[in-house]
C-alpha cells in the first residue's frame, strides 16, 4: 500500500451537497463487478465478511452514495466513509482511521482494469471494506492501526501498514477446515479472490504479527504470501498491543527476503 504513488485515474469531487455523480458506463462497471463477485464471495469469503455484506446492503446497479453508507456505519460502529483523491499520504490515511473515517477513492476502474486493478477504486473501497466496518471488532482494529500511525515516525509508516495489508486487505482465515478470504482487497478482486484460497503456488503462513511486519509486498501483483488466522481474536488482540514497539523490534530484526520478483530499474 504505497499511498505516495501517482494514480492512473482522476478522482471525482463531491458536489455542494456531498454527492458524487457517476455516469451510466461507470454504474454499469459497478453492476458488472457486483454481479461477478457475488457468487465468488459466497464461495470464498469468510463468514464475518458475508455477515457484514448483508448488513451494509450495497446497491447492485450503481455506485453507492458515501453519505448513505456513512449513515448505516454511523449507526452500527460510529464510522463514516469520506471520498478522497485516488491516493493519499500515509499521514492522512492514519489520521482518518484514528478518527473512524474511512477514505474512499472516488473513481471506478475502467474496463481494461476490470479483473485486476493495482490501486484502490470505489468498488474496492465500498464492496471490499464497508462490510468489515459494520463489525465493531474490525472497526476498532482499523482505528488502532490509525492511532499507532499517529504515534509513529515517518520511517515507521511502511512497517506499520504491513499489518493492515496482510489482515484487513489480504488476510485469510480458517473456518470449518477451509481457507476463506477475509481481506477487503481479496473480496473486491475478481482474479485474486479465487487465487488466494485455492492456488497451489501461493504460500499461506500462520498469522504472526512480527513476521507480518517484516514481510515485504508489492501492490501490482497477486500476493505470493498470505497470512492465515485460525482465531480472529489473534487479530483483535492487536488493539491491546504496543504496535509502535512491535514496529521498532521489526525494524531492528530487518525485512525478510522478498518472495516476489524484484522490479527492474529503469
Amino acid at each position: 500500500m504505497d499511498l505516495s504513488k501517482v494514480s492512473n485515474y482522476r478522482a471525482k469531487r463531491p458536489d455542494a451537497w456531498g454527492s458524487i455523480r457517476y455516469f451510466k458506463e461507470e454504474n454499469l462497471v459497478w453492476a458488472d463487478l457486483y454481479s461477478q463477485q457475488i457468487p465468488m464471495i459466497r464461495r470464498c469469503a469468510a463468514t464475518e465478511y458475508l455477515e457484514g455484506f448483508e448488513r451494509i446492503a450495497l446497491p447492485k446497479d450503481r455506485v453507492p452514495d458515501c453519505r448513505d453508507l456513512s449513515e448505516k456505519l454511523g449507526a452500527l460502529t460510529g464510522w463514516k466513509v469520506t471520498p478522497v483523491p485516488a491516493l493519499i499520504p500515509f499521514e492522512r490515511f492514519f489520521s482518518m482511521l484514528a478518527n473512524r473515517e474511512f477514505p474512499a477513492a472516488s473513481f471506478i476502474r475502467g474496463r481494461k482494469d476490470f479483473d485486476y486493478i493495482t490501486e484502490p477504486d470505489i468498488f474496492h473501497e465500498l464492496f471490499g471494506h464497508t462490510p468489515l466496518l459494520t463489525d465493531m471488532r474490525f472497526a476498532e482494529f482499523s482505528r488502532a492501526i490509525g492511532q499507532a500511525g499517529l504515534r509513529a515516525g515517518r520511517l515507521d509508516y511502511s512497517w506499520l501498514i504491513r499489518l493492515y495489508w496482510f489482515s484487513i486487505e489480504f488476510g485469510l482465515t480458517r473456518q470449518n477446515g477451509e481457507i476463506k478470504a477475509l481481506g477487503s482487497g481479496l473480496a473486491s478482486s475478481p482474479s485474486e479472490l479465487r487465487y488466494s484460497v485455492s492456488s497451489n503456488v501461493a504460500k499461506r503462513r500462520e498469522f504472526d504479527i512480527m513476521d507480518i511486519l517484516r514481510t515485504p509486498y508489492r501492490i501490482d501483483t497477486h500476493q505470493p504470501i498470505y497470512y492465515v488466522l485460525d482465531d480472529l481474536d489473534d487479530l483483535f488482540g492487536a488493539t491491546e498491543r504496543d504496535l509502535n514497539a512491535d514496529v521498532s523490534k521489526a525494524r531492528f530484526l530487518g525485512l525478510f527476503e522478498p518472495e516476489y520478483p524484484l522490479k527492474k530499474s529503469a
